[in-house]
């Protein structure tokens, strides 16, 4: 059984794509055999999301963002705790750009460094704070005075 991070993706992929549920299930059973994407197992995941993203919905153009791109910003972004708004204006302001799905292949191979190097900074900070918290005097009582 997959977990629930796997099973959401293809619920995201499922509405994304606009299938209806009889659409849906049919290519679960073309492509992995199951009528519910709960009975997979990770290799018929793997065929499902491999089928969906040589599909034309996930690159409108030669160039354009692969879906696999798609799902790994996606993953940075819910990592990085920002909402949309966030992530719209961070593509506004540094690629120019306020849909992901405008993206080439190359930006957003460049968003996703810059979502990578944004978290390491992130967690890097979290551990000096973490460190710093340490090192506080802590609340004693006076015995001798």
């Amino acid at each position: 059984m997959l977990d629930h991070k796997k099973l959401a993706v293809i619920h995201i992929v499922k509405k994304e794509l606009g299938a209806s549920d009889e659409e849906y299930r049919d290519t679960l059973e073309k492509v992995a055999g199951v009528r519910s994407a709960k009975d997979l197992d990770d290799a018929g995941f793997q065929r499902l999301m491999r089928y969906f993203a040589r599909s034309g919905h996930y690159r409108a153009r030669r160039e354009g963002i692969t879906f696999r791109q798609r799902m790994y910003i996606k993953h940075l972004v819910e990592d990085l705790a920002w909402d949309p708004n966030h992530y719209a204006n961070f593509l506004k302001k540094y690629y120019k750009t306020g849909e992901p799905g405008t993206l080439s292949k190359t930006e957003a191979s460049k968003v996703i460094e810059s979502l990578k190097h944004i978290l390491a900074g992130q967690k890097k900070w979290e551990g000096k704070e973490n460190e710093l918290s340490s090192l506080e005097p802590k609340n004693e009582k006076n015995h001798g005075a």
